[in-house]
């Protein structure tokens, strides 16, 4: 664990608080009574279908994103990703297999009540430039993951120029939105009812794209791709995280910690780039959320459950870009500061003709990478505990992927239920959490006994 993310294990507890509030967090003030609840509240959900072995699949899957209602206070939105799936090999090779392939990924608006319960407002549904409903597909020309889709008979499908893995939610105070997603990655606008209004991604020859992220994010690591989106305040910045450290050059330096940010400025079409160091190799960045220009709060996460002890990270962290260098490209004066730093069109900023990736990742240990970045200097954000799930809540999900900002000392937490499958084999089956019940999109709201602003 590096020396600055040791895990200062503040009382940080779920809150045992009922609080009638009208107006606090998400926005202005709303003259609607809601109750946050006190423990665990589970989301409603639908049965999309049941596969012939009788696995339910659930609707649900709202928890890879969630963030705040811009306007009214006690509701949020919760977004789902591309739908059901396992791995596959068929008769084109390996891909995925979808149980639902026509599942359109959709953003779900819901509000607590005057009881403390979750209800389902509405589903926006994820449209193309001409309104129709997009997939979760992957696509074959602009980031494709190699991915071969099959239906759940073993069939071939077809790819989905427009299609999503959506991970990433922003909801912008005009009410239109943006998705970040793990295919491209692709940052995509969505209007009010969900039909595309605008693209960002790393493709020069997507004529959609308005704004182009930097060559290197396209060798974000398959399915781990930007995992998590926010906006800045003030509305004018996009700040975009990578789930895990990506493939740059390839996908023999992507079992470490290093990871980006990128920041997005929607005016001047301008980027910068920063570094996350993750507590150990190959965890996930599940989420991000602005708290001022240059604070935000991350998700930090493995993939294991507290039910059978095979969970050790489930936490929140807040993070400052201030410090931190930007080892955008565009940053000239560092490469012009230090001659062992140059630019390539393709892979970013090299030290020494290797990648940063590659820098930490050939090294005698990941400590000594760091070091080495540092000597140039090129430093990380830097972190601090927020909020350890395990240890305030005993966290029972294996995917802590949403985070509601609800006011400073108060959030919500949201797992992704990925619609209560879980693959075996090239099947899938119910997602049974270790201590019995199936995995349900489950909010857990937080109080913070530390202000975050």
């Amino acid at each position: 664990m590096p020396p600055f993310a040791k895990r200062l294990l503040l009382p940080l507890v779920a809150t045992s608080l009922s609080l009638s509030l009208a107006g606090c967090g998400g926005g202005s003030s709303s003259s609607e009574k809601f109750i946050y609840p006190s423990g665990a509240t589970t989301l409603p959900y639908s049965v999309i279908t049941t596969l012939p072995n009788g696995t339910e699949v659930r609707n649900g899957g709202f928890g890879s994103a969630a963030t705040a209602h811009p306007e009214k206070a006690g509701h949020f939105y919760a977004m789902t990703d591309r739908g059901p799936n396992t791995d596959y090999t068929g008769e084109a090779g390996a891909g995925k297999k979808f149980p639902v392939p026509s599942y359109t990924p959709r953003i779900g608006h819901f509000r607590l009540n005057e009881r403390g319960e979750v209800e389902l407002v509405e589903q926006i549904l994820l449209k193309d430039r001409s309104g129709n409903p997009i997939t979760g597909l992957p696509n074959e020309q602009f980031g494709a993951t190699g991915e071969i889709p099959y239906a759940y008979d073993g069939t071939l499908l077809p790819f989905d120029a427009y299609g999503l893995d959506s991970e990433g939610l922003v909801a912008m105070a005009d009410g239109t939105f943006w998705v970040s997603d793990e295919y491209g990655p692709h940052i995509v606008h969505y209007d009010a009812n969900g039909v595309e209004i605008d693209r960002i991604n790393p493709f020069a020859a997507d004529s959609r794209v308005s704004i182009h992220l930097p060559a290197e994010f396209a060798h974000r690591r398959a399915n781990r791709g930007m995992e998590g989106l926010t906006v800045t305040p003030d509305g004018k910045t996009l700040v975009g995280i990578m789930q895990s450290t990506m493939d740059n050059p390839t996908k023999a330096v992507n079992k470490q910690d290093l990871t980006r940010v990128v920041t997005i400025n929607l005016e001047s079409g301008a980027t910068a780039q920063y570094l996350y160091r993750q507590d150990a190799s190959a965890l996930s960045n599940s989420e991000i959320v602005a708290l001022s220009a240059t604070t935000f709060l991350v998700v930090e996460r493995d993939g294991g459950y507290a039910g059978d002890g095979s969970a050790s990270y489930k936490n929140l962290y807040k993070f400052d870009l201030s410090g931190a260098t930007n080892v955008d490209t565009s940053n000239t004066d560092l490469i012009d500061g230090d001659g062992a730093l140059s630019a390539d069109a393709d892979t970013g900023l090299l030290l020494d003709g290797e990648t940063l990736e590659q820098v930490v990742f050939n090294a005698d240990s990941f400590d000594a990478g760091w070091a080495t970045l540092a000597t140039h200097g090129i430093v990380p954000v830097s972190k601090g505990l927020a909020f350890d799930a395990l240890a305030g809540l005993a966290y029972p999900h294996d995917k802590m992927e949403g985070i509601w900002l609800i006011d400073a000392t108060h959030i919500g937490i949201l797992n992704d239920d990925d619609f209560a499958v879980i693959p075996e084999g090239d099947e899938v089956v119910q997602k049974v959490l270790p201590n019995g019940p199936v995995d349900a999109n489950t909010l857990y709201v937080v109080e913070l006994p530390t202000a975050l602003y």
